[in-house]
């Protein structure tokens, strides 16, 4: 365990709980203040068909991505003399022994932070035209950087962690990792703060976003609930396993990022330039998170050996 344990912890725990709840509740107070001083227009009813939306998406999008991941630690290891790993629907393994195995353990989450880099210019130089698509971006970018970033900070403090194993076989010190930590900290705060704007551009009316309130209201149902939602379909897809492999990264991951997205749609400021076509129906995102959950339980449970 590393020296900077203690700091790094207490650290996570003001960035990505006690940070995004101050800042909501700030918003809370000011979006009571400006509702009771300045009665707007009516916001318009509650799409309950793009939460169901939003939900199925958000589960289809962190599955593919924790696959991408794993694929990417079990390749590297099996183009390597003397390793032979497997992968599977919550976790890889493999035998053998040599240097690389450990460096390798830092290719999963390099490859789905490059995934994510990839889906946010796609959302900056042509973003889709349709809810649908634009959801699937943003959820994929979303996953990217919330499962590989905070890789970094446990991987500063815990040497077992993926990173750490590889940032050992990199033989960083102990303060160039605390150092990576903090900044991943800084680095994630930042990022879920810019998804806000993306998700609130799929308003399609300006009055659904016209004010603090209406803002958080819409965040809430675009994103919080349905990514909610979603965790029971994302534990389907990962059972059986232990508690880490089956619940603690989606629910950590819902909390590192989806706080700081709630907490800041308020403060976001963001005019409708165009409407995205709305979703028509969810049976395509439906059928494709069944899909998965197929091939994660009938496929990937058993074990795929690359070898």
């Amino acid at each position: 365990m590393s020296p900077y344990a203690q700091p790094i912890f207490i650290a996570s725990l003001v960035t990505t709980i006690a940070a995004p709840i101050l800042l909501g509740l700030i918003g809370l107070w000011r979006s009571r203040a400006a509702a009771s001083s300045a009665p707007a227009s009516p916001a318009g009813p509650w799409r309950w068909q793009r939460t169901l939306h939003s939900g199925l998406l958000y589960a289809f999008c962190f599955s593919l991505i924790f696959f991408i991941q794993e694929l990417f630690l079990v390749v590297p290891k099996a183009l390597t003399p003397g390793l032979q790993a497997t992968l599977y629907h919550n976790n890889h393994n493999w035998e053998g022994d040599h240097p690389l195995a450990h460096l390798f353990q830092g290719t999963g989450a390099l490859a789905i932070l490059l995934t994510a880099l990839g889906f946010v210019a796609w959302l900056r130089l042509r973003p889709p035209r349709t809810a649908t698509w634009r959801l699937f971006a943003i959820w994929m970018a979303f996953h990217g950087f919330f499962q590989s970033l905070p890789q970094v900070v446990v991987g500063s403090v815990l040497p077992q962690n993926d990173v750490g194993m590889a940032f050992g076989y990199l033989q960083l010190a102990d303060t160039s990792k605390f150092v990576a930590g903090l900044i991943a900290l800084v680095v994630i705060a930042g990022i879920a703060i810019g998804f806000v704007a993306p998700l609130l551009a799929l308003a399609q009316e300006p009055a659904e976003i016209a004010t603090p309130g209406r803002r958080s209201g819409f965040i809430f149902r675009m994103a919080t609930l349905p990514a909610l939602l979603a965790l029971p379909l994302i534990v389907a897809m990962r059972v059986p396993g232990s508690l880490g492999q089956v619940a603690i990264v989606p629910v950590a991951e819902f909390v590192i990022g989806l706080f700081w997205i709630q907490a800041s749609a308020w403060c976001t400021t963001y005019r409708l330039r165009e409407v995205v076509a709305p979703p028509r129906s969810s049976w395509g995102p439906l059928i494709a998170v069944l899909a998965l959950l197929l091939i994660f339980q009938l496929v990937l449970r058993p074990g795929i050996a690359f070898f």
